[in-house]
């Protein structure tokens, strides 16, 4: 059985294309999932663990304004964080996230378990909300394996 993390590197070794992420909520999960392949390094540029709203603004280049205006969990934001990502990485595609893994951070109309994924190629810069329903670790997970899922259905969609 081929894990996620496996069928999408060897669709970026076939394309012939290079990944990095930018990861908020998730930590570096999703970073980790990808360098647990055998040969990753051929496809995987890097990441940045932007945490902070800081980091996410001086090192990865999201627009302060876009924060004040959504929120750090926000559609915006992984677009820009997603963006922001492959020019900072130099990679072909570059996935991000933003969420609220909990137990706590949820806000009127943000609960606990949202997150958005970014996700930006030469093609575009697009992203996907989620709501789980875990506890942390669980939705940290989830949100690793939704991002991974969606790169995967992306390159395989690409010519």
């Amino acid at each position: 059985m081929t894990s996620l993390e496996q069928e999408v590197g060897n669709l970026l070794r076939h394309k012939g294309l290079t990944l990095g992420i930018v990861e908020s909520a998730t930590g570096g999960l999703i970073s980790h999932l990808i360098t647990n392949i055998p040969g990753s390094s051929d496809y995987y540029k890097g990441s940045v663990t932007a945490y902070s709203n800081e980091v996410k603004i001086k090192v990865v280049g999201v627009n302060g304004n876009t924060i004040n205006q959504y929120g750090a969990v926000s559609h915006q934001v992984a677009e820009e964080m997603a963006l922001g990502g492959r020019k900072v990485l130099g990679a072909d595609i570059c996935l991000a996230d933003t969420g609220i893994a909990g137990p706590a951070g949820a806000t009127q109309g943000k609960p606990l378990g949202l997150f958005y994924i970014g996700l930006s190629h030469q093609a575009g810069t697009y992203s996907q909300k989620h709501s789980f329903r875990g506890n942390r670790k669980q939705n940290k997970l989830d949100a690793a394996k939704a991002a991974l899922g969606w790169l995967k259905e992306y390159l395989i969609s690409l010519e």
